[in-house]
């Protein structure tokens, strides 16, 4: 398959328009999976899990949703069972495991249903459309009384939530900034185009060209304090990536949330790893058709783009807009403290047909499997709530025995 001309003419016309003839590398990444109607959240994303580019822990059964239910349950109890208890999902792709969340607390935990303010952050119109069909049945159907609703983030009044922020596999799709270092000096990465590029005549791999300079904003060496990481002796042509993106939208969580949690699971990992000065050429990564390359400049708006992401930024940066860690932990560990063992265990019992039970214990595995989804990270930071409050009875977040 061929880039999406339309959106590589779009971006090459962006480049243009720049007196420098050149933009960051987060904004090319923006308009590479946004750009309306265009971009791969807009077109190719509808088509995740097997039989597109790559799949994600909701995929595989409707397990994974269940045990975050039973930790939202709990969440709401050392809330003291507020009215309306709201959860806020982020990039909610295809609308699975909002499901997978509703219909479990609908069978299990009926008091809570009855109360829960369910909304949906998402950017892309079409995944929203295939949201909306996902889950007809709680808008339309006998479940019709549940407030669920969509909007955007800046749409949420400050401080005004009191529940639970929500995001899977949401931050490493955040547009990143790309640097580099040149005898000891931070250096940006940019994406302008090579002298001779014809927009008239655009063929998969266009003549997009890296271009190193001094950085666009002083925020990225500001990063690297809040890390608490020195990169100055770092070897020449060391070469990563900061996610600014992903400060700012912790900054704009906090001021939403009057009181409760965000819980944010992703791939990724602490400062001192993510910037290990052997891990030169940083995080980067495309998926097409489950292959994965790290050559973001073919296949324009036809292949998912992503970076690992920096829980230690995270952390710290929660720390300066008043949201206190409570839990960081690996998924395995995770869905194991809430229960899945237990699942995995009594499929010895089941009566289903044997080769469904072998295809359910295998996907069970999958969510566990320290070299795949188990091991993502899972951040959990509270505000409005004491130290002992927020860690209360979570059971996601107790290692088992």
């Amino acid at each position: 398959m061929q880039s999406n001309s339309n959106l590589t003419n779009i971006i090459i016309e962006r480049i243009k328009a720049n007196p420098k003839h050149r933009i960051t590398f987060a904004e090319y990444m923006d308009m590479a999976l946004y750009y309306p109607e265009s971009g791969y959240y807009s077109t190719q994303a509808l088509n995740l899990g097997k039989s597109g580019d790559f799949f994600t822990s909701v995929h595989l059964g409707a397990d994974f949703g269940e045990m975050l239910a039973v930790q939202f349950a709990q969440i709401w109890q050392i809330l003291g069972k507020p009215i309306p208890f709201t959860l806020v999902e982020m990039g909610a792709g295809q609308g699975y495991l909002a499901k997978d969340i509703l219909n479990y607390l609908h069978q299990q935990h009926e008091d809570l249903f009855t109360n829960l303010e369910y909304i949906i952050i998402e950017k892309s119109n079409n995944l929203k459309k295939l949201q909306q069909q996902t889950l007809d049945d709680f808008s339309q159907g006998i479940n019709q009384n549940i407030n669920l609703r969509w909007c955007n983030l800046e749409e949420i009044t400050n401080n005004s939530v009191v529940g639970c922020f929500l995001s899977n596999e949401l931050v490493d799709a955040f547009p990143i900034h790309q640097f580099t270092l040149t005898a000891g000096k931070l250096k940006e990465i940019y994406v302008g185009l090579a002298e001779k590029s014809d927009i008239s005549d655009v063929e998969d791999s266009p003549d997009f060209v890296e271009i190193i300079d001094e950085p666009s904003t002083l925020q990225l060496s500001e990063y690297f304090q809040l890390d608490e990481i020195d990169i100055s002796n770092y070897p020449d042509e060391y070469r990563s990536e900061v996610n600014l993106a992903a400060l700012d939208w912790l900054t704009l969580l906090s001021k939403k949330l009057q009181r409760g949690y965000i819980l944010t699971i992703d791939y990724g990992y602490s400062a001192s790893r993510y910037y290990n000065p052997r891990r030169n050429q940083g995080t980067l990564q495309c998926y097409y058709q489950h292959k994965r390359h790290d050559n973001p400049y073919v296949l324009v708006g036809q292949q998912d783009i992503t970076a690992h992401v920096d829980f230690t930024a995270l952390e710290r940066w929660g720390e300066s807009c008043g949201l206190h860690k409570v839990g960081f932990t690996q998924q395995a560990l995770f869905l194991m403290a809430l229960g899945l063992g237990e699942r995995i265990s009594s499929l010895s019992e089941s009566k289903l047909p044997l080769l469904d039970m072998l295809r359910r214990r295998d996907s069970l595995h999958q969510l566990l499997d320290p070299l795949g989804v188990g091991g993502f990270c899972v951040l959990l930071q509270s505000k409005g709530l004491s130290m002992v409050e927020a860690a209360a009875s979570l059971t996601g977040f107790v290692i088992p025995e």
